[in-house]
């Protein structure tokens, strides 16, 4: 992987990077576009962290400043969901309506980016990148334009200097990210997107078949070893 050159006069940004796919696109188009990327991950009780390993060595990697920041203490009060009750059995197949109760997470992108906007009017930036995109739209509704909308309004005023939230993929699909980060010369090994943490990727969750068929549609093969391969 190669560390895209950074001038010492660049904008600073914060990207909320979780070691997935879709944020490891967002972190090098915005490494791409000039800016002086803070890289943030949080800690929030998640099944396993195996992203968060991901997106450490990426950014040591890269020479990206990240924080991983810990904020289980706040489990107790989001643990109700597959994502971060171990003990509840994650829903396999393509994602559906019948899977949108056990994969949520509550409020999670509000509370992500209400700290991702602190630290970044902490560090003087003035944007603020998430990996939102239009696949997720069904089934998280923080990852919805309207969500995302209001998040700027208050993103604006909430502090004296206006912070934007810029969502790069907000309106397209995995595939599109996926042709992006190739276009871009991205190695997607570098990712961690299964909802489980084993040694290989389980290949039937919804966020592995999701992957999965992005990977398909442009006749590549994903480079993540799969148990059921």
């Amino acid at each position: 992987m190669t560390s895209p050159s950074t001038p010492a006069s660049a904008e600073p940004a914060v990207v909320i990077y979780s070691g997935g796919m879709d944020s490891f696109t967002v972190l090098h188009r915005a490494l791409r576009e000039g800016y002086a990327v803070h890289a943030l991950s949080f800690d929030y009780g998640q099944r396993h962290a195996r992203e968060l390993e991901v997106a450490r060595h990426v950014c040591q990697s890269l020479g990206v400043p990240h924080r991983v920041v810990d904020i289980r203490a706040i489990h107790q009060l989001i643990g109700n969901s597959a994502l971060t009750d171990a003990s509840r059995e994650l829903p396999k197949g393509d994602y559906g309506e019948e899977n949108l109760t056990a994969t949520v997470v509550p409020n999670r992108n509000m509370i992500l980016l209400s700290l991702a906007i602190g630290h970044a009017v902490n560090i003087g930036a003035s944007k603020c990148f998430y990996g939102a995109h239009g696949g997720d739209h069904v089934l998280y509704p923080d990852c919805r334009p309207a969500f995302v909308e209001r998040m700027n309004d208050v993103a604006a005023i909430a502090n004296f200097e206006a912070v934007e939230i810029v969502a790069p993929y907000l309106h397209a699909d995995k595939t599109r990210i996926l042709a992006d980060g190739l276009a871009m010369g991205l190695d997607y090994a570098a990712t961690w997107t299964c909802y489980l943490g084993q040694a290989q990727a389980c290949g039937e969750c919804g966020s592995c078949r999701e992957r999965l068929g992005a990977f398909e549609s442009l006749g590549v093969t994903d480079p993540l070893p799969y148990a059921t391969s």
